[in-house]
């Protein structure tokens, strides 16, 4: 038999197992072990499970090093597994699954010399992240790196926006009793202001960035009020600021704080506010080796130059872009809008593809990188 179409068949028994184990974040281990399993079977090294439970092989040797990592977690709700035509239906199906098994055949098809590469099943990427940022601290050696997640297999996303949480406390040093609020500020409406006047005084000036440009500051959360017949003297509220690539943290937070210093003396209110979290932006490099590289991969398969894409949320690649200073990637088969629905599913051809074309930008990889050097 063709060994191409065995590879296939044998990939995509490996994922619709996958599918079969259910896997919501922290409830990992048993999709760890079968992949470390996995792994062993297909001539990995080095196989292990570290203090947080991703599991971690290694393959081929030399230069480049190059980390293809995917999250084995899902998002709670089970979904039969079944395949319909070239559909494939599961939950993690499309997020993120099928790009982690895409990684994980990626992988096995690396020889010595041709490149070592580290695959990483991780943990808990859609609860707290303690998969990546147990990587982020083990600071892993390597040169390039490429995160599995739904993409469709044209487009390669090149740059995440940076994310800065904040949260407001407006205190308005008294209240009143409600049938005569005009004997103190409300602290709920001031607090309406007081987003408002931020979210417009950040977001401005922007009518021609693109979406994937654009900073945006969004209330998520508010909360104030003791009792339904007192006016409220405390409110909090929580702004979620993403931030893109031409920006930064701390350039945001110097602004956040001259325009509540000014909203506070203005209103005559006390305004404080603190950071719940800061990630910075990150984008790779246009003409760096790994984005040349998957671009040349998508051309061969696909005949066609992939789409670059800025996304507007916020990614691994931030962290481990930033930390190692290197160039990193999002890639993977299956459409991301997919992802998180009641009857998630991936196309088999398209999973298929995705292996293909992973191959083969670690073969342009290797040119490349050695040719830089």
């Amino acid at each position: 038999m063709d060994e191409h179409l065995e590879t296939s068949r044998y990939a995509i028994k490996t994922l619709e197992k996958a599918l079969r184990i259910y896997t919501p974040s922290l409830s990992e281990k048993a999709l760890a072990d079968f992949l470390a399993d996995r792994c062993d079977d297909l001539g990995f090294r080095d196989i292990h499970q570290d203090e947080a439970g991703n599991i971690i092989a290694t393959k081929g040797s030399g230069e480049p090093k190059i980390m293809l990592c995917g999250h084995m977690d899902v998002v709670p709700g089970k979904i039969k597994v079944r395949r319909e035509g070239d559909m494939l239906h599961g939950r993690g199906a499309s997020d993120a699954k099928a790009p982690l098994i895409a990684m994980l055949f990626a992988a096995a098809s690396i020889k010595e010399n041709q490149g070592t590469v580290t695959f990483v099943g991780a943990v808990d990427e859609e609860g707290n992240a303690t998969g990546i940022k147990t990587l982020k601290k083990n600071k892993p050696d390597i040169d390039y790196a490429i995160f599995g997640e739904p993409s469709s297999i044209q487009k390669i996303t090149i740059a995440y926006k940076g994310r800065l949480a904040i949260n407001l406390r407006v205190n308005v040093k008294d209240s009143a009793h409600a049938s005569a609020p005009w004997l103190a500020k409300n602290a709920i409406e001031e607090t309406s202001s007081v987003v408002t006047e931020l979210k417009n005084s950040l977001e401005g000036g922007q009518e021609e960035r693109s979406k994937g440009m654009m900073l945006t500051a969004t209330l998520t959360e508010i909360g104030g009020g003791t009792s339904h017949n007192v006016t409220p003297i405390e409110c909090d509220a929580t702004l979620d600021i993403r931030i893109p690539v031409d920006m930064n943290c701390n350039n945001i937070e110097e602004k956040i704080t001259r325009i509540i210093n000014e909203i506070s003396v203005k209103r005559e209110i006390e305004v404080l506010y603190s950071v719940i979290d800061q990630t910075e932006p990150f984008e790779a490099e246009h003409n760096s080796p790994l984005v040349r590289a998957m671009t040349l991969a998508v051309l061969d398969v696909e005949k066609k130059r992939p789409m670059l894409i800025r996304k507007t949320g916020t990614g691994d690649m931030n962290e481990i872009g930033n930390e190692l200073k290197i160039p990193v990637i999002t890639y993977g088969p299956g459409d991301p809008h997919e992802a998180h629905t009641t009857d998630e599913k991936v196309s088999i051809d398209e999973f298929v593809k995705g292996i293909e074309i992973l191959k083969k930008s670690l073969h342009h990889l290797k040119r490349l990188h050695d040719r830089k050097k």
